[in-house]
């Protein structure tokens, strides 16, 4: 069966119109219309919770040559962290090899990783930023 049979197949009983661009009636038309309307229908309500998308940290990585204040600067400049709050997680870096600067959804995340790692690079500093799933 092509598509036209298949169309008029569908459609039968519908009142086409001249005008090829309108969308033929349905002939049961009026009566889904007015079940709709009718305050005896009940309407089963669906609650759907949206799926939240799947949360990355950002995380800055030691190395043995960027400054601890560079450290800092990134950390207020990218990730709004105030001067003490950057001071802290640089000193995690610094002794625990790594430190989490912020969690965000994953382009949010990489979009960060990728400015803090040219940043450093523009800098000459080996400062290492990746994303983890959380």
């Amino acid at each position: 069966m092509n598509f036209q049979e298949k169309f008029l197949a569908f459609n039968k009983g519908s009142v086409l119109l001249s005008n090829p661009c309108c969308v033929p009636l349905r002939s049961d038309y009026n009566e889904v219309m007015s079940s709709q309307n009718n305050p005896s229908t009940v309407l089963e309500s669906q609650t759907q919770k949206a799926k939240l998308p799947p949360m990355y940290q950002v995380v800055l990585l030691n190395d043995d040559y960027t400054p601890m204040e560079f450290v800092v600067i990134v950390l207020q400049k990218f990730f709004g962290k105030g001067r003490e709050q950057a001071t802290q997680i640089m000193l995690k870096v610094h002794r625990e090899g790594k430190g989490v600067c912020g969690v965000y959804p994953k382009d949010i995340a990489s979009t960060k990783v990728e400015m803090v790692c040219g940043f450093a690079k523009q800098h000459q500093h080996p400062l290492q930023c990746v994303m983890e799933e959380t």
